[in-house]
């Protein structure tokens, strides 16, 4: 599929401190940019001859939701209908732990209906992701 194809957004809930939703975005924008190398452009050279790294090749907008909001975006996500997505969230158990191994073993004991997601980011086709998050306000 080509960039022009998709769409990447964040839904992030919006009552959470400016730092846990910068951390939230971040976190997920490295994990995304792992599972969609593609949409990660060339380097460029800036007039003055510097270099710098290429970055997404289209927009990712960061959409405000709630706890609610967040749920049941996560719960539609693992239906056969979006398994195209590529999904990635962020909850209270991963921004508890301090390292991969504790939140290996955290999690293994949750069950997901317990999770407190502070971010959904989805990717994929245009169609499906406005689907899901077409009528969500931007995060301002």
């Amino acid at each position: 599929m080509e960039n022009k194809d998709l769409k990447c957004v964040m839904v992030v809930d919006e009552a959470l401190p400016i730092g846990i939703i910068t951390n939230t975005a971040a976190i997920m924008g490295i994990t995304l940019g792992k599972h969609i190398p593609d949409a990660v452009g060339s380097n460029v050279t800036d007039k003055t001859g510097n270099s710098h790294m290429g970055i997404i090749e289209f927009p990712v907008p960061i959409l405000k939701g709630n706890n609610t909001l967040l749920k049941e975006l996560r719960k539609k996500l693992y239906q056969p209908e979006f398994s195209d997505l590529t999904v990635v969230d962020f909850s209270d158990v991963a921004q508890s732990c301090n390292t991969y191994d504790d939140f290996i073993n955290k999690i293994s004991g949750i069950p997901e209906g317990e999770l407190q997601y502070f971010g959904v980011a989805v990717c994929g086709r245009k169609k499906l992701v406005n689907k899901l998050t077409g009528s969500m306000p931007l995060l301002r």
